[in-house]
């Protein structure tokens, strides 16, 4: 489990997350949602320390982030960020190899290819290891990314966005394969979403920030309301029930 408590932070005079306390539960997908502007790449940073923590507190599996050591925190948790900064003439399997990174230190071994390989096939990008990033598609390019930290082999993997520029069909099967992950994988996956829609469907666990705070959390089916989420939102949205989620209505 990721427990947050009593998390502060500021930009400048701009309070950005306010007292925040919540629990990330292991296993499964935590969709983090919300209004721009809400705190939720801000939080995502925090929790993998990407970001000094001025007040509170965050552990993961009983660790404090802000005290376990560097090494020690990237072998439980990995983060894949909207903004990575890498050249662009980088090969595909050179950027998945990143990922191994805590665990050889420049000198890799047998496990560590085999581990490259294993993220490399979860993607569909054995084909494309000796590609260059620039000469992929946006859907491509993600699926990269996210091998890296999946290569990682940690307990918890954070996505910030991942969903971001792909059109519907590359959105839906890298959410497929996200979800597959928390499945057969083991792997417990906290991801921000901007479309509810793909929140309602693969996510187990919904956090909803507004302003810094926590608005609500619990099941897609539970709190996923029109009433809830137009507040949120600040428009009026309906929601229908198919296939047993709740279908967000936003668009008309």
């Amino acid at each position: 489990m990721i427990t947050v408590r009593n998390l502060s932070h500021r930009i400048g005079s701009a309070e950005i997350l306010h007292d925040l306390s919540l629990d990330f539960p292991k296993d499964g997908i935590t969709a983090i949602i919300g209004p721009n502007g809400a705190g939720k790449s801000t939080l995502m940073g925090l929790m993998a320390r990407l970001v000094p923590i001025q007040t509170g507190k965050v552990e993961i599996d009983g660790h404090c982030v802000a005290k376990t050591r560097t090494e020690a925190l990237a072998r439980r948790m990995a983060i894949v960020t909207q903004r990575v900064g890498v050249a662009s003439r980088l090969r595909v399997g050179d950027l998945v190899g990143f990922g191994r990174w805590p665990h050889h230190h420049g000198r890799p071994r047998d496990e560590d290819h085999a581990a490259v390989e294993r993220a490399l096939a979860a993607f569909d990008l054995t084909e494309l290891r000796d590609r260059f990033l620039d000469e992929l598609s946006g859907g491509q390019n993600q699926r990269a990314f996210i091998a890296m930290g999946l290569a990682q082999e940690t307990d918890w993997l954070l996505l910030d966005e991942p969903l971001n520029n792909l059109d519907m069909y590359h959105a839906r099967a890298l959410m497929a394969r996200i979800h597959a992950l928390s499945r057969e994988g083991g792997r417990s996956v906290v991801m921000v979403v901007h479309d509810i829609n793909y929140a309602a469907a693969w996510a187990d666990h919904i956090v909803a920030l507004e302003n810094g705070r926590l608005a609500f959390e619990g099941a897609p089916r539970e709190v996923l309301t029109a009433e809830r989420l137009s507040r949120l939102f600040g428009m009026e949205i309906g929601v229908e029930e198919i296939g047993g989620r709740p279908t967000v209505l936003h668009h008309a």
